[in-house]
C-alpha cells in the first residue's frame, strides 16, 4: 500500500508553534444549506409531527409504517434480542453493563442543607431529570456500547424513563443494540433516526413523548438538529470527529502504540490520531509497525486516510513539554503511556478521559473499564466533561430565612437593590424588616 506519509513535528523548530496551531485547527464554518435542510424539517416535525415521522422516515430510511406506533419495538421485542444472541456476546454485555453502572454510582450526587450562624437554612435539591432520550446510530452500525453508556447514567440518576431512538435502514435493525437497551433499562425504543428523530425528541409527538435532554452520537445531520434544539431541550454536547493523544516516555511496545493509534483513525478520516514523545528513535520504531500492521487492518482505508491528513508525530524535549503540549490541545482521548503515569498527571488539565500506563488501551474505555466513552471533542475538553449522572441531576437552591436572618439579609438586599434603581426588590425586602426603612 506504500508508505504513510505523516506529519512530523519538533517542538524546537521555529515554525512548531504554527504548525501545532494547524494541527489543532478544527473546520468551525457552517454548512448553510445543512443548516437550513435541518431546520425546516425540524420546524416541520414540530408543526405535524407523527406524520412528518412518517414521511421523513420512509424518505431518508425506506422503513414504511401506517403509524409512529408502529415503529416502536416492543418490550418483548427487546427480551428476544437478549434472549438470542451469542451467549459470549450477552456476558461481555452484562460485564461491561455492571462496571459502567459501578462506576456511575460513585457519581450520584445527593441534596444537601445546612443553617447559618443566623439560623438561616440554605442548601442544595438534587432531582433527576423526568424524561431522557438517547440516540443511538442503526442500520449496519451496531454500536450497543453507546447505548450503555448514555442509558445507564440516567437510570442512576434516577431518570423516570428513557426513550431511545436508533433508526433501522429498510428495517435493518441490530440485536446486540436491542440487548443492550434491555440490559440497561431502556423504557421505550423507536425505530427513527436522523434530524426528524431529534425534533420528535425535542418537540414530542401524539406518539412520541416530548424528552428534557438529548444524549447520543449520530452524523452531521443529527449534530446539527441536535444544536438547533438546544434550549428546548438539554443536550450532552454537540460531538466531532474522535481524537486520541498518546504521549510515550519509549517504554511501551511500539506495536501496542500503533494499534491504539489506529483505533480512533478507523472511526474516520477525520479523527485525529497524535503520539508525543521525547526520542526520535523511538518514533521510528512506531512508524515502522505503522507500516507493517496497516496492512492488516479491515478498516485499512479509513485509517491511512485519517493518519496522512489528521495524525502526526511530535518530538518534545521531555515528557512534561509533552504534557503542556496536550493540555493546549485538549484531547478528548489521553494515554500517558510512561511509566511513572501518576507522576504525569498533576500536570494534565485539559483532558476527556485519561489512561494511564502502557495496560491502559483507549479501547477499554470504549467499552468496559466503567468510565462514560462520551467524551468531549474540539478541545472542549478545556470547559466540558464527560457524559455522567450530573448530566441527568438538576440542581435547585434552597433558601429559608429565619425571622432573626432576615433582618441581616433584608438590609443588605435593600441597599444593594436601590443601589442597582430597583426599588420594588427593596421594598419587598424590608417589608419584613422589623424597623422597615424609611
Amino acid at each position: 500500500m506504500g508508505t504513510i506519509t505523516m506529519q512530523w513535528l519538533d517542538s524546537a523548530a521555529g515554525d512548531f508553534a504554527t504548525r501545532l496551531a494547524r494541527l489543532g485547527a478544527r473546520r468551525d464554518e457552517l454548512d448553510r444549506e445543512l443548516e437550513q435542510t435541518v431546520a425546516a424539517i425540524v420546524a416541520d416535525v414540530a408543526q405535524r409531527g407523527d406524520a412528518a415521522v412518517l414521511e421523513y422516515t420512509a424518505r431518508f430510511d425506506r422503513l414504511q409504517a401506517d403509524s409512529v406506533a408502529a415503529l416502536e419495538v416492543p418490550a418483548e421485542r427487546l427480551a428476544a434480542a437478549l434472549a438470542g444472541i451469542d451467549p459470549a456476546r450477552r456476558e461481555a454485555l452484562e460485564f461491561a453493563a455492571e462496571r459502567v453502572r459501578g462506576y456511575h454510582q460513585h457519581q450520584l450526587q445527593q441534596s444537601w442543607q445546612y443553617r447559618d450562624a443566623s439560623g438561616n437554612l440554605l442548601g442544595q435539591k438534587i432531582t433527576p431529570l423526568q424524561r431522557a432520550g438517547i440516540y443511538v446510530p442503526g442500520g449496519k452500525a451496531s454500536y450497543p456500547s453507546s447505548v450503555l453508556m448514555n442509558a445507564l447514567p440516567a437510570k442512576v440518576a434516577g431518570v423516570s424513563e428513557i426513550v431511545m431512538v436508533v433508526p433501522a435502514p429498510a428495517g435493518e435493525l441490530s440485536e446486540l443494540v436491542l440487548a443492550a437497551a434491555r440490559i440497561a433499562g431502556v423504557d421505550r425504543v423507536f425505530t427513527i433516526g436522523g434530524a426528524q428523530a431529534i425534533a420528535a425528541l425535542a418537540h414530542g409527538t401524539a406518539t412520541i413523548p416530548a424528552v428534557d435532554k438529548i444524549t447520543g452520537p449520530g452524523n452531521i445531520y443529527v449534530a446539527t438538529a441536535k444544536r438547533q434544539v438546544f434550549g428546548r431541550v438539554g443536550i450532552d454536547m454537540v460531538a466531532g470527529p474522535s481524537e486520541i493523544l498518546i504521549i510515550c516516555d519509549g517504554s511501551t511496545d511500539p506495536d501496542w502504540v500503533a494499534m491504539d493509534l489506529f483505533s480512533q483513525a478507523e472511526h474516520d478520516e477525520e479523527a485525529q490520531a497524535l503520539l508525543l514523545c521525547p526520542d526520535p528513535a523511538y518514533l521510528d520504531r512506531v512508524q515502522d509497525s505503522i507500516e507493517r500492521l496497516l496492512p492488516t487492518m479491515e478498516r485499512g482505508a479509513i485509517i491511512r486516510a485519517c493518519l496522512e491528513s489528521r495524525g502526526a508525530f511530535i518530538r518534545t524535549a521531555d515528557l512534561a513539554e509533552a504534557v503542556a503540549i496536550s493540555n493546549q490541545l485538549a484531547p478528548e482521548h489521553l494515554e500517558l503511556s510512561v511509566a511513572d503515569p501518576q507522576a504525569l498527571l498533576p500536570l494534565v488539565t485539559n483532558a476527556g478521559a485519561i489512561f494511564m500506563g502502557a495496560y491502559t488501551s483507549e479501547a477499554l474505555g470504549d467499552y468496559c473499564a466503567g468510565p462514560n466513552h462520551v467524551l468531549p471533542t474540539a478541545r472542549s475538553a478545556r470547559f466540558s466533561s464527560p457524559l455522567g449522572v450530573y448530566d441527568f441531576q438538576k440542581r435547585s437552591s434552597l433558601i429559608m430565612c429565619s425571622e432573626l436572618g432576615v433582618q441581616e439579609l433584608g438590609r443588605a438586599a435593600s441597599v444593594l437593590a436601590r443601589g442597582e434603581e430597583l426599588t420594588a426588590h427593596a421594598r419587598s425586602a424590608e417589608m419584613r424588616l422589623d424597623k422597615p426603612e424609611p
